[in-house]
């Protein structure tokens, strides 16, 4: 818990430095391809949270892994999270600081939990349906749950609709002990 209090600290820093700097859509694309980065690279996961490996070995490799790829004000979050020796919380002050970047631009985040990844012709359907329904631009998180079976559940803000296939034969299942 104490972890996210802190990346929502770094976060809304990070954002409100940016922001004065007129470069906070920069930074949220450097913050994007920091969490895709780790979240694709399991051994770069165990790297930065490992407690036995030093913190400038971290931020050197760190260094080497996104040279020429993210901007000076991106590059100083990760050194002010050596410094603290707070680096394992890189990826979730990348995610907080999208958030807050979203909220601050007024986009909604629209979570698709389904069954197999969503092609690009769904997402574009989904992220239609979306601006439909709430009249703002929204992005897609889209998570893989093969436990659904077939269908989807979509999460915008509190709202959910869940048009899974595990949700209909739940409903199903409930009918049939009722009716016994």
């Amino acid at each position: 818990m104490s972890g996210s209090r802190a990346a929502v600290r770094y976060a809304k820093a990070a954002l409100s430095f940016a922001v004065e700097q007129q470069n906070e859509v920069q930074v949220n694309d450097d913050m994007v391809l920091v969490v895709n980065t780790i979240q694709e690279n399991k051994d770069l996961q165990l790297f930065l949270n490992s407690p036995v490996l030093k913190s400038e070995l971290k931020k050197s490799t760190l260094k080497d892994v996104f040279s020429g790829k993210i901007g000076n004000i991106t590059s100083g979050v990760i050194d002010l999270l050596v410094d603290n020796k707070r680096l394992s919380i890189l990826e979730d002050v990348a995610k907080k600081y999208s958030e807050l970047f979203d909220k601050l631009k007024g986009i909604e985040v629209a979570k698709v939990i389904s069954a197999v990844p969503l092609t690009e012709v769904l997402n574009k359907q989904v992220l239609a349906k979306v601006k439909e329904i709430t009249g703002k631009e929204a992005t897609i998180e889209n998570v893989v749950n093969p436990d659904i079976i077939g269908g989807f559940i979509l999460r915008i803000g509190d709202v959910q609709y869940d048009a899974s296939i595990s949700n209909k034969l739940q409903v199903l299942k409930r009918q049939f002990e009722s009716e016994s």
